[in-house]
């Protein structure tokens, strides 16, 4: 009994933990948005290196998913092998 009361107390405190954690995050991101303009963006975007920015993002996603996929792929290969000895 002693030990789902203390289980019970502990996922209370945790609880409420989480729910001050994620206010705390909601409202810094609330704040950050709030912004306007950002002058970065702003001046990336009229000098058009905003594209090359973009593309530089694309590639490098491209070349982390192509990775993760043939990795998968060889992993899954090697699970066969194991599997079938």
């Amino acid at each position: 009994m002693k030990l789902i009361n203390f289980l019970k107390n502990l996922i209370t405190i945790d609880m409420k933990k989480l729910s001050l954690s994620i206010a705390l995050v909601f409202m810094t991101t609330l704040n950050i948005f709030a912004q306007s303009e950002i002058d970065m963006a702003t001046g990336l975007r009229s000098s058009g290196k905003i594209y090359v920015v973009v593309l530089v993002m694309l590639v490098l996603f491209l070349g982390i998913a192509g990775y993760l996929f043939i990795l998968d792929r060889k992993i899954t290969r090697l699970e066969k092998k194991q599997n079938q000895k």
